[in-house]
């Protein structure tokens, strides 16, 4: 008899020990799951941003703008084009 209930004492001990992992493990599982899941959240925005700053920056009104700022490009004139002389 002594035997047995030191079986099914060990049995109690190694089944709490069992539930204790499982329920610390759930936890750092769910902790991980809403860590990811905020990233994710977080990712979505950041592309969604920056779709909208290239659309932005493809718009006619942009590129002809960086077009004369940056490169020196102007508008010609139908002067220009028949005399075939850049002033």
């Amino acid at each position: 008899m002594a035997k047995l209930n030191l079986i099914l004492i060990l049995a109690v001990l190694a089944s709490g020990v069992v539930l204790v992992h499982n329920a610390y493990e759930s936890r750092r599982l769910f902790a991980e799951r809403e860590r990811t899941k905020s990233e994710g959240q977080r990712l979505a925005a950041d592309a969604e941003r920056l779709a909208a700053e290239r659309h932005a920056q493809a718009t006619n009104l942009r590129v002809e703008q960086v077009a004369r700022e940056r490169l020196g490009m102007r508008l010609i004139s139908p002067a220009v084009v028949a005399s075939g002389v850049t002033p």
